[in-house]
């Protein structure tokens, strides 16, 4: 099965235990994500999108957080004298998606708890 979700403005095709790099997330390494906006998911010859899209969960471990490589910001006038040279990396996270499945409402408890944020984080309850 796979799903199409969202997050930091971009749009992801995931397929369980694929590994993605995401806009960093404020997420602790090894702790736990829940995707809240699935846009489409599909598999075994059926396709769930629009509202049917929202029974759809998608869950992932953060693998790490780092930055991308470095692109060159070079600006200029012609003829003035004036240049500037700037170096931007970018923040990412790596994710681990983990399970992909279809409930009656992919908006559970877990989802509750991260509160109204993107992506929720769940915590593992130890006995």
């Amino acid at each position: 099965m796979y799903a199409v979700i969202e997050t930091g403005g971009k749009q992801y095709r995931v397929e369980s235990g694929s590994v993605i790099r995401v806009e960093k997330l404020d997420v602790p390494v090894g702790e736990k994500v829940v995707f809240q906006r699935v846009l489409m998911a599909g598999g075994e010859g059926e396709v769930l999108a629009g509202p049917e899209a929202g029974k759809v969960r998608v869950e992932g471990t953060v693998l790490g957080h780092g930055k991308g490589r470095k692109i060159v910001v070079f600006k200029y006038r012609p003829k003035k004298g004036y240049h500037r040279k700037r170096g931007h990396r970018q923040l990412f996270t790596e994710v681990r998606v983990e399970r992909i499945s279809v409930g009656e409402d992919g908006k559970g408890s877990a989802a509750k708890a991260g509160g109204e944020g993107e992506e929720a984080r769940v915590s593992e309850e130890s006995d």
